[in-house]
């Protein structure tokens, strides 16, 4: 614990600094301080919306993958395993081919809730929902709605560049109300993971050691399902699919401060933000405004795969 407290400190230290560093780095290269027209209106209107929502959707992203790994007890698991991602897929495509963009975000949402609603529902049929259950019913989910998905590739016309576009996930049309959306979904949804992280320690172990001490672990389980769920559907809803955020931003946390959730879960929320803020001021600035999904997979898969191979190394 000694240690713990000066990281999460760093941790939140550096998270300011990237926020306001990564303010005024873009490719209009305007600096602290420019004369230059419009600079205000470029930082002011443009940037911060952006790099904010970025922040906020990171730490969602994050801090809903830490509850996953720890709640299913394995640590592939990612925020979207579930049906979120592709039922979020599903519903913007729907919105861009039937709709319009303004109806994206909205159905996205909608996509999303309605994904995990039928997982759990199918899942849960006979009253109740086992670990195992849920996994292999959010894979065949997922599995169903990209086929969707793809289903309306083939169809869109000349949509089909807006839906891949949202696919690969970024933050091109943030705007302060995303950034608002993502802060208001994020601080209760965190701030109750927060305090369930003595519950995830426990539900990590089994639920039967958690029963012992106390837990009851269905009532915990749908408590992190029902936050995670939200977070994880407003990050959708704002920037689209953007994988490996989730996945990977937990374990480095756990590498540097342990595998305790209580200390877990807010330092994936500083982490995932600022790696996410990061890598779409590198898309922005360097490679013409690319969408952030692929840089977040050019950055994650490496480097999860060296996780994966230093796993097998100590075994």
């Amino acid at each position: 614990m000694t240690k713990t407290i000066p990281l999460i400190i760093g941790l939140a230290i550096t998270a300011v600094l990237t926020l306001v560093l990564c303010t005024f780095i873009g490719p209009a290269g305007f600096g602290f301080v420019s004369t230059a027209p419009g600079a205000a209106d470029i930082v002011g209107g443009i940037r911060l919306p952006r790099v904010l929502a970025a922040f906020f959707v990171g730490a969602s992203l994050a801090v809903a993958g830490a509850a996953m790994q720890a709640l299913f007890r394995n640590p592939m698991a990612d925020p979207y395993i579930l049906g979120t991602s592709s039922g979020g897929a599903l519903g913007a495509s729907l919105a861009i081919v039937f709709l319009g963009g303004f109806f994206v975000p909205i159905f996205a949402w909608i996509g999303a809730v309605v994904a995990i609603l039928i997982v759990w529902s199918i899942a849960g049929r006979k009253g109740v929902i086992s670990v195992e259950t849920l996994l292999l019913t959010g894979i065949a989910v997922s599995f169903f709605f990209s086929a969707l998905v793809s289903f309306l590739i083939a169809v869109a016309g000349q949509n089909v560049h807006q839906i891949l576009f949202w696919l690969m996930g970024g933050f091109w049309n943030a705007s302060s109300t995303d950034a608002m959306l993502a802060a208001a979904l994020l601080i209760p949804a965190g701030a109750l993971l927060f305090f369930m992280g003595r519950d995830l320690n426990a539900l990590s172990l089994g639920e039967e050691t958690a029963a012992h001490l106390g837990i009851d672990a269905t009532r915990a389980r749908w408590t992190v399902l029902g936050a995670s769920t939200l977070l994880v559907a407003g990050a959708v809803s704002i920037a689209g699919s953007i994988g490996f955020i989730g996945l990977v931003t937990p374990h480095i946390v756990r590498m540097l401060l342990g595998p305790d959730n209580r200390v877990v879960i807010p330092a994936s929320i500083l982490a995932g933000g600022i790696i996410l803020v990061i890598a779409d001021t590198l898309a922005r600035t360097f490679f013409s405004d690319l969408p952030v999904g692929i840089i977040t997979a050019f950055i994650g898969a490496p480097f999860f795969i060296w996780l994966i191979y230093q796993r097998g190394e100590t075994r």
